[in-house]
């Protein structure tokens, strides 16, 4: 890749040299504006109703906007003339984020329809001295480089950027004809990047398919293929072998609340990993707030069945490999249940999660609570122990090689995205020079 013919030290840490034809501007004196967004109220059949971007909304990968299904929320007239959201806004989350994925990311609103901003965003209208993906990219590469972390203010838990400080950094601008070439091979580099991305997302996604229906067969079905099948007479789980039992499943639950051992580990229970140490495996998306006070928390040994009551509807919970705590709102039971693994498989298989989310109840999905008693209501199909054994067995050999090709993919994954940040910094910082690119993208 060329390189410029003559660099100047920036002054700027994260930037380093800069090619010497490059100006040096703070970002607010590219700006037109910005400012913060409103949640509004809800939604009302009115002329008030509009489109109000969520971060949830947000592809940070492609720097866009992306939804399945838009918010819409009612506004005075006063707020839709003033948060009223243009082609090539930038828009950046300014509240929430965590340790794994601060605050600090920024997308493009390139939709063609009315759409205002919720209150943890901040929209950033850029002038005509700078191209708007160009300002884009920066804030992208700023953010890999940790900048945003010098501006963070955190006192309850939730991570907020001062804004007005965030952008008095400093940043290379190149000529407005410049900004152009390089956003133009930034936007098709990312594009081949992120379409390889996701192709390989896509089998990621076969693979965990496949891996659930071999689980979701081996612990209704056995692994004896030769075996004929009776109705178990629940529809969820279908037909099983004649000599399985069906059990409600608190004959081999029984709640237990032990606490004050606030020094042990902290545990999470997640719907994709179960049982997990919060701070070594614990998801980027967990920003539950951590009280400074852990005595309330509830002790788990490694054996004993956790629910998340509040997600059991979405699968989180599991048996437990771990001694720690987790939060007072978590039920834990002891389990008596001949083989554990075998339970767990199955309790986490496709085939029970349903009966979770029909015993939750709550005004909206992320505020269900599962109901404790309706544990007896939950059918469990029961295998002689040998079967058990023989299922955990067959199960323990299958999934490690399927689970080992998705960890492989997913190194590919991250090692796409690490060379998609480079490219980007690498562009937007002028440490190479790019060549226009021609109607057929070379």
């Amino acid at each position: 890749m060329e390189r410029y013919s003559e660099y100047k030290d920036s002054e700027v840490s994260w930037l380093g040299v800069i090619p010497k034809t490059w100006d040096i501007y703070r970002i607010k004196n590219l700006l037109l504006f910005h400012q913060s967004g409103a949640w509004g109220e809800d939604a009302c059949d009115e002329y008030g109703d509009r489109v109000c971007i969520r971060v949830a909304d947000f592809n940070f990968e492609q720097l866009a906007v992306n939804s399945d299904e838009y918010t819409i929320r009612n506004y005075m007239p006063s707020q839709i003339g003033k948060l009223q959201l243009q082609v090539g806004d930038i828009l950046i989350e300014k509240s929430g984020g965590g340790e794994k994925s601060p605050v600090g990311r920024v997308v493009l609103f390139d939709k063609d329809f009315s759409a205002l901003y919720a209150n943890f965003i901040e929209a950033i209208r850029p002038n005509k001295i700078v191209v708007n993906r160009f300002l884009g990219y920066i804030f992208a590469s700023a953010y890999h480089n940790g900048v945003n972390r010098k501006y963070f203010n955190q006192t309850t838990g939730i991570q907020n950027l001062n804004i007005a400080s965030y952008i008095c950094e400093k940043v290379g601008i190149p000529s407005f004809a410049e900004q152009t070439i390089i956003t133009d091979y930034l936007d098709h580099m990312t594009g081949e990047i992120n379409r390889l991305i996701i192709y390989l997302q896509s089998q990621v996604t076969m693979l965990d398919r496949y891996k659930r229906e071999l689980i979701n067969d081996a612990i209704t079905h056995g692994i004896d293929k030769n075996i004929s099948l009776k109705d178990s007479g629940v529809d969820w789980i279908g037909n099983v072998p004649p000599h399985w039992k069906i059990i409600p499943l608190r004959a081999f639950l029984k709640v237990v609340s032990v606490k004050n051992n606030p020094k042990l580990p902290l545990l999470s229970v997640e719907r994709e990993k179960g049982v997990v140490d919060r701070e070594t495996e614990g998801s980027d998306s967990n920003y539950n707030h951590i009280p400074d006070d852990l005595s309330n928390y509830k002790v788990v040994n490694p054996g004993q069945f956790v629910i998340n009551k509040m997600k059991a509807w979405r699968g989180s919970y599991g048996v437990s490999p771990y001694n720690g705590i987790v939060s007072p709102a978590y039920y834990v039971f002891n389990l008596n249940f001949p083989n554990p693994d075998f339970f767990n498989y199955a309790i986490r298989s496709g085939k029970y999660i349903g009966f979770f989310g029909r015993d939750s109840y709550g005004i909206r999905t992320d505020q269900w609570d599962f109901k404790i008693e309706k544990i007896k209501n939950i059918p469990f199909a029961v295998p002689p122990v040998s079967e058990q054994q023989a299922i955990v067995k067959y199960l323990n050999k299958k999934i490690p090689v399927i689970e080992s090709s998705i960890d492989n993919i997913n190194n590919q994954i991250e090692k796409l995205k690490q060379y998609r940040q480079i490219v980007i910094h690498d562009a937007v910082t002028g440490k190479v020079k790019v060549k226009e690119i021609n109607k057929n993208g070379n």
